[in-house]
């Protein structure tokens, strides 16, 4: 039932007099009336800010941020820069470890400067799902989702009491264990609540996340998007987050979505068309008659990919199916009214008829979806699959024959295996997973093919790890669960998983053969990204699918074929057997998922979501306010950021004689900057753990490491992709020392003979810079080493805003003039002058560059008055700490 939402307004006492009473049920909640204020053309992510601009009026520049948006028009620029607060910080473990670890170092920091360690607490909610560690160690038998747990506990016992102690210790911290899910897909299922209430008052849950992906529940009409580490803790601590005032581009659906195209084809599909139109650092809103025919699990699905085609956020506003998506996943019916009122009185709620402004316009007509695959390399790179195999062949090496094979002999029968052989079939993340529709057609696909006598190559390894439980309980009701196992698909754990790159090991005898003759093998994931050596170290060609198509690609074994023309095998009766024999039809799909996902499911595995199972519970943690650091861990160390920190920061000084430690090209990512996955033993930071008795099956991967600085900055521009153009010819991470004759060493030790004969470096790259995950140590990592300085092309808006808060000056080459085209070898001494000026707060128009004998002006970008700050004060922590530690004025300021 549609609840009637009242409002009367109240006495006004803000500066813009628009509060208000709100009336649900029984309920009295005082609310900013945005529509008081609001053009009728403003985009509903605007509405948003400007409620949340409201709630937090706080100055002269809050109040001009609030008119901006009040006058706010598409066809003029704006300069004006927010502030914004967000309802609540969503961290995973990965990122969120090193949030706590800095936090507990704060803590110590904080006694030092003769302050109250608690003081050093979360204001507002913060949300931590463990969902990272968990690694697909082992695969295709019954206890594949036993044995990875039991290794993923045994592997980070030591972490996950580190995280017991911050639910313990700090306030507003709260953790949802292993084994419960992935964090976006919890939070769409269960944690979102749309609208807040705390104080008394109703307002937008605005939710920024420690994860670029957090942009996912964009799909349920929340505004969120993924902030670095760094940036969460200032959240959590009451910092604001500072940003220019976006541009919003409106993507018009309309049509409906052909027979046999599905979620992941259509979200590939968005994915290259706004790579292309470039809506990097804008707000993307979805409207047209083409959104009331998404459910929320093709929305989410949609808004989840965001980072993919650069956005901030990608929000469907709040509809009728998304108050019926809240009911059916267990919301309480007073919630869902809350919902329904709150976004009727304040203009939020979507109407498919309003004329919406935009900065920019998009459309797109659903009908034109098909089939597709993405990849090798970048999830824009769609490929439809009538053009898969050609493509694949196009993208080998020229040296590579796709015909050639490499004899292997496995369970007793020798196969001969080509270059683009699948040696990883992985449907994985929240993406799709969260996706009834393509789970079940993957679950009936592997039924039908079972039937006809068809299972996976033995060299495919074949992992399933779904974002939630409720996935597994569907699956059993339609009896699916015996056909995915048939076919390979043993549930591996719940978690990321081969997404993030916690892939374990390939089947030996391909990896021997990868090794030992130069195989190129392939991967095909449900996931999001397909960045090189992320998925799997060997693993050089990466492509996104549904999840039926990587099962389809599993029992092919290669991606040297034609799926819509050739067969994917033989058959138990001797027939060829090809996609279009084995592949569901729609109708089928929707009539499996209707009765066999029901609401009950959802109210059963969140019931007690906080609680965790027998393991977690086991797990001892201290008690203290601050934390008990063990200088033996190789998991949990005490970092140096805070080391030595006065009360007043240092005045900015030119950089002066840097050398250039890496120079890359366009688009590289924060993977190549701080690989997630396995730590190769000759690495530098598989070195350090041997030096201290780890072996290398204990290693675990550098996601995992990532509460000890010591692992992480040597695995700073470790990835084994990464191509160092100052040591042309070489992969990995290397360089040249010109201290010592340009020698050929790690980026590591360079880093360190540079660091401690007092030289600072810089990093030369190319346009797009920071692309991928919202990963802080790709900033934490360079900042330990010493580097000073980025000068790039482009940024991509998260790891730039992480820069920043590491104390790492953002330089922009002007445009037309990068590295290449001003002829910069890598081989120059670097210095740029100009920087006092931002002792006064003022950012100067351009610095003065001197790269050997190239001189050029170079863009500062440090883009509002809070970053500024940010980099005088040599970082967000810095800055933060020295704001708590200060007594307040007389004013109480």
């Amino acid at each position: 039932m549609s609840s009637a939402p009242t409002a009367t307004v109240a006495s006004a006492h803000d500066a813009f007099g628009t509060r208000a009473t709100l009336r649900v049920g029984d309920r009295r909640l005082l609310i900013h009336r945005v529509a008081d204020l609001a053009p009728a053309h403003l985009p509903y992510s605007l509405k948003i800010v400007l409620e949340n601009l409201l709630r937090h009026q706080d100055g002269a520049a809050s109040a001009s941020a609030v008119r901006a948006l009040a006058d706010w028009r598409p066809d003029r620029a704006a300069s004006q820069v927010l502030e914004l607060r967000p309802a609540r910080v969503f961290l995973h473990d990965t990122n969120g470890v090193p949030a706590l670890v800095d936090l507990a170092a704060m803590r110590d920091a904080m006694v030092a400067l003769g302050g109250d360690p608690s003081h050093v607490n979360p204001l507002i909610p913060a949300e931590l799902v463990v969902d990272h560690s968990v690694i697909a160690e082992v695969f295709g038998r019954p206890d594949a989702l036993a044995r990875n747990t039991e290794l993923e506990y045994e592997r980070n016992r030591e972490r996950y009491r580190f995280l017991k102690w911050g639910q313990k210790s700090l306030r507003n911290f709260t953790v949802v264990p292993p084994g419960t899910g992935i964090m976006h897909q919890v939070n769409v299922e269960h944690l979102a609540r749309v609208v807040m209430v705390r104080d008394g008052w109703a307002f937008p849950d605005v939710c920024l996340g420690t994860d670029s992906h957090t942009t996912m529940v964009n799909g349920l009409g929340v505004l969120g998007w993924g902030i670095g580490g760094i940036e969460a803790e200032a959240a959590m601590l009451g910092q604001s987050i500072a940003m220019p005032l976006p541009a919003v581009v409106g993507v018009r659906l309309h049509g409906r979505l052909p027979p046999g195209a599905t979620a992941t084809d259509l979200v590939l599909t968005i994915t290259e068309l706004l790579r292309g139109h470039g809506v990097v650092a804008k707000f993307v809103e979805f409207h047209g008659p083409g959104v009331t025919a998404l459910p929320v699990a093709d929305r989410v699905t949609i808004s989840n990919m965001s980072p993919e085609y650069g956005s901030t956020c990608a929000l469907f506003p709040i509809d009728e199916e998304t108050l019926r998506y809240l009911r059916f996943t267990g919301r309480d019916a007073d919630q869902v009214a809350l919902v329904e009122a709150y976004a009727k009185e304040q203009g939020m709620w979507h109407d498919p008829s309003a004329r919406i402004a935009f900065t920019e316009e998009v459309e797109l007509d659903l009908s034109t979806v098909v089939p597709s695959i993405a990849g090798p390399r970048r999830p824009q790179d769609r490929v439809p699959l009538t053009a898969a195999k050609s493509s694949f062949r196009a993208s080998l090496p020229r040296s590579a024959d796709a015909a050639s094979g490499v004899p292997v002999v496995l369970d007793g029968t020798e196969h001969r295996l080509g270059h683009g052989t699948v040696a990883l079939a992985a449907i994985t993340s929240c993406t799709n997973t969260s996706n009834p529709a393509v789970m079940v057609a993957a679950g009936l696909l592997a039924r039908n093919a079972a039937a006809r006598g068809l299972t996976r190559r033995p060299w495919v390894k074949t992992t399933l790890s779904p974002g939630s439980r409720v996935v597994m309980d569907y699956y059993a009701k339609a009896d699916l669960t015996r056909h995915m196992e048939a076919l390979g698909f043993h549930l591996t754990g719940f978690g990321c998983m081969t997404c993030i790159g916690a892939s374990g090991s390939l089947v030996d005898e391909v990896s021997r053969a990868v090794r030992e003759h130069g195989l190129t093998v392939a991967a095909v994931l449900s996931g999001n990204r397909n960045f090189e050596g992320r998925v799997q170290p060997e693993v050089a060609m990466n492509y996104l699918a549904s999840p039926p198509l990587v099962v389809a690609y599993a029992i092919a074994g290669t991606m040297d074929v034609d799926l819509l023309t050739e067969p994917l095998g033989v058959g138990s009766d001797g027939r060829p057997v090809h996609l279009r024999d084995i592949w569901p039809a729609d109708a089928e799909i929707r009539d499996v998922v209707a009765s066999s996902l029901e609401p009950a499911m959802f109210a059963r595995r969140y019931a007690d979501v906080f609680g965790g199972d027998d393991r977690w519970r086991r797990l001892d943690a201290p008690e203290s306010e601050t934390f008990p650091w063990d200088e033996a861990s190789t998991y949990i160390r005490r970092p140096p950021y805070l080391d030595g920190l006065t009360s007043r920061p240092r005045p900015a000084e030119d950089i002066v004689g840097a050398r250039i430690l890496v120079k890359l090209g366009d688009s590289v990512t924060t993977d190549h900057m701080s690989p997630p996955g396995a730590i190769p033993p000759a690495s530098p930071a598989g070195r350090h753990l041997t030096r201290l008795g780890v072996t290398p099956d204990r290693f675990n991967t550098y996601a995992s490491r990532r509460g000890n600085h010591e692992v992480m900055m040597r695995g700073a521009f470790a990835n084994v992709r990464l191509r160092n153009q100052v040591a042309p010819g070489t992969e990995g991470g290397l360089t040249r020392d010109f201290l010592d004759g340009g020698r050929v060493t790690s980026i590591f030790e360079a880093a360190l003979s540079y660091r401690d004969a007092g030289v600072p470096t810089v990093v030369v790259a190319g346009a797009a810079y920071g692309t991928g995950s919202s990963r802080d140590w790709a900033a934490k990592g360079p900042a330990l080493l010493g580097v000073k300085a980025v000068i790039a092309e482009s940024y991509e808006r998260i790891h730039r805003s992480n820069l920043v808060g590491m104390g790492i000056l953002p330089l922009q080459f002007p445009p037309g003039q990068g590295a290449d085209e001003l002829g910069l070898t890598g081989e120059e001494t670097v210095t740029v002058t100009g920087l006092s000026a931002l002792n006064d707060g003022v950012v100067p128009p351009h610095v003065t560059v001197h790269a050997g004998d190239v001189t050029f002006q170079a863009r500062v970008r440090l883009d509002t008055p809070r970053e500024v700050e940010h980099y005088l004060h040599g970082g967000v922590m810095p800055y933060v700490l020295r704001a708590l530690a200060s007594p307040p004025g007389p004013d109480g300021s």
